[in-house]
Parts: C-alpha cells; structure tokens; sequence
C-alpha cells in the first residue's frame, strides 16, 4: 500500500515528508492507521548514528492509532481498535519470561536494525529499500506495521494525541519511579533534567505522595512546568554554591534518589555527589558514551548507580496502569504535550530543541 512518511534521507539529514510502498501485514502483524505519534530525543539522536548503509530510515516509536488490519496469527487485536505502540520484545527468552522485557535478549534486532527479525525491510521507494521497524513500529507516517507484543489497546473514547507518549517518554520517565526507585514517600527525590521524561517521572513521584521533589534544569520555562507539579526547582547556571551542594541543603543531606535525563556526563556526575549515603541515582539519557564516576565518593558511601531501559516497564501492563493513573488525576501529564500537524514536523522539532515545548505530539 501506498502512504506517507517521515524521512530521514541520510545520517544528519532532517526528517522529510515522502510517500512511500509499505508491505501489506504478514501473519504477525498488525496495520495501524496512525492519529498520533511523540517525538522523542531518540527519534533525533538515532539518525545521526547510523551508518549511511541503514538509510534512508523512517523514524517514530511513540504511535497511536487505529488498527486497520490484523494478520492471522495475531491474537487480542481486532481491526478498529485504537491501540498505543511501545517497543518490541520477543516474549520466549529467559529475561522476557522473567517479566524483564526490556531486558530481551533480541531487542538489538526487534528494535533498532530497521528490518524484521528475519532481515526483510516493510517499505521501500520505487526500487530503493526504505528500512523501518524502528520500536517495531515507525510510526512517523501515516502507517505502520506493528506487532502483538508492543500493541496495547485502550479505550476508543481517550484521546491519542494524549496518550502516544505513554509509549516511551512518560512510561520511561514513570516507570524509573514506580517500578525501579520506589520511594519512600518522605525521602527527597532529584531529577536532572525536566524535559518529557524528567517530568514524567516527576509527575509520577508527586502523583505517589513523595513530599520533596527537586527538579534541576537551565531552562526557566521547564522549572516552572515543575513547579507546578510541587518541585522544589534549582537553575545549575545560578548561585556560587555547586549544584550537588544546593541539593544537599535542600535535601537535609543529599537525595536519597536521583534521576538523570541530561546524559551530559559532568551533570551525571552531579547526581552522584548530590546523594546521601546508600542513595539510588538512575541515568536515563542517551547520549554520551562514557560517563565519570566519583570512585571514592562510590565507595566509602555504599551509593548505587543502575541504568534503567524503559523503566523496567512492561508496556502491556505498564501503559494500561499509567491510563488509570491519569484518570485518577495521579499522572497528571496533558499538560507536558503540544499537538502539531504533520506538515509542521519541522518546527516541533525545532520547538523542542529550544525548550519552547516538553512533549512534541504529531497528528494526521
């Protein structure tokens, strides 16, 4: 079938509106017309990696939409229903089996090589091959091919344009809280960083109960979104006192936990030095290759350091538990997203690069 998509002609090349012939679904696909898809930092950072020999790529792992048709083999998807994409997990592998799906042991290949697991591509270009199944999903465009294990469908009457970063930004951001840093409501809580998923994991912590939330960030725009969730919020930029010193007087003597968005190593190390003793920090942000470690600080403190993918969450699960947190008024996230047409991609990726907006949301 014919339809239209955002593409990213070579690695630095910004995303351009082309049609494109996308496969028509497999046995084990699903086809979803998309409404809704975020942007993420991903979407950006990914095509500048790759080699120019997985070009040209089509972008988006934040879908939502309507599902248009369903191979055979699927099971629990029915055409019509209005479904949130995620990633892709094999479900059969000891992490997946474990409930760690994030953790797949074929997620290199289901997520991010821009072809099915068996090595075919879902789109092309007259003769040109266009790879995809970026999350299982590439969801920039009008339609996607998607599958069972990263489909979650929801209630017809919610809205998809609020609903397409619970796939990856405010799941991240959420689930880092919920399921990895479990706080203890009276221990002070850090972000670093308070774009979509920073926020998102500062919503959730309020939403919980946690009583001291500190969000850190350059930007004046984004401390004031925190501070309307409650945060105490700090500017790295002002004051003679080092960060990590500020939040350690703000904190009573340090975060017990701490949460980094920024993947700028120096702010990393921050986070570290702004825990107390046996404190918990989570670095979230894809970016920079190497981060530094306090090594003494590590170990005469017993302070922990542990990456998170997706927030150890299940999307299956996890998305449905953030849509009754929302309509429960305990994820209170519309407000971090802005709508832009399609034809406007251009400035919502410029809008966010800036700051002016939290979470890009395009729509058909």
């Amino acid at each position: 079938m014919r339809t239209t998509v955002a593409l990213v002609e070579k690695p630095g090349a910004d995303f351009e509106l082309t049609d494109v012939e996308l496969d028509e679904p497999r046995a084990d696909e699903v086809l979803v017309r998309i409404v809704a898809a975020g942007l993420c930092h991903t979407d950006l950072h990914v095509p500048t990696m790759l080699p120019a020999e997985m070009m040209p790529t089509v972008m988006g792992h934040e879908g939502a939409g309507v599902v248009e048709a369903v191979g055979p083999d699927v099971d629990g998807i029915s055409v019509g229903d209005h479904v949130v994409m995620s990633f892709r997990s094999c479900r059969e592998c000891g992490p997946c089996r474990a409930g760690d799906v994030g953790y797949c042991e074929q997620s290199l290949l289901l997520n991010y090589m821009g072809m099915r697991a068996d090595g075919s591509t879902t789109m092309r270009r007259g003769d040109q091959t266009v790879f995809g199944s970026f999350f299982g999903q590439s969801s920039l465009a009008r339609h996607s091919l998607a599958y069972a294990d990263n489909c979650v469908v929801v209630d017809p009457g919610l809205d998809l344009s609020l609903l397409a970063p619970f796939g990856c930004g405010f799941q991240t951001g959420a689930g880092t809280v919920l399921n990895v840093l479990r706080p203890e409501l009276d221990e002070p809580l850090v972000v670093f960083g308070v774009g979509a998923v920073g926020l998102a994991a500062i919503a959730a912590a309020r939403g919980l109960g946690v009583e001291t939330v500190i969000a850190v960030d350059p930007t004046e725009e984004r401390r004031a979104v925190a501070r309307g969730y409650g945060a105490v919020t700090l500017d790295p930029t002002d004051g003679e006192a080092p960060v990590e010193q500020r939040i350690r007087d703000l904190a009573g003597g340090g975060a017990a936990y701490a949460v980094d968005t920024t993947a700028i190593p120096a702010v990393v190390l921050q986070a570290q030095r702004a825990l107390r003793p046996k404190g918990l920090l989570v670095p979230l942000g894809l970016g920079a290759p190497e981060y530094t470690i306090d090594a003494i600080d590590l170990l005469q403190t017993g302070k922990v350091i542990r990456s998170s993918i997706e927030g150890d969450s299940d999307p299956l699960t996890m998305i449905p538990r953030l849509i009754e947190m929302r309509a429960a008024g305990s994820f209170d996230v519309d407000r971090l997203v802005t709508t832009y047409s399609f034809d406007r991609l251009a400035d919502a990726v410029a809008d966010v690069t800036a700051g002016k907006v939290v979470k890009p949301v395009l729509v058909w």
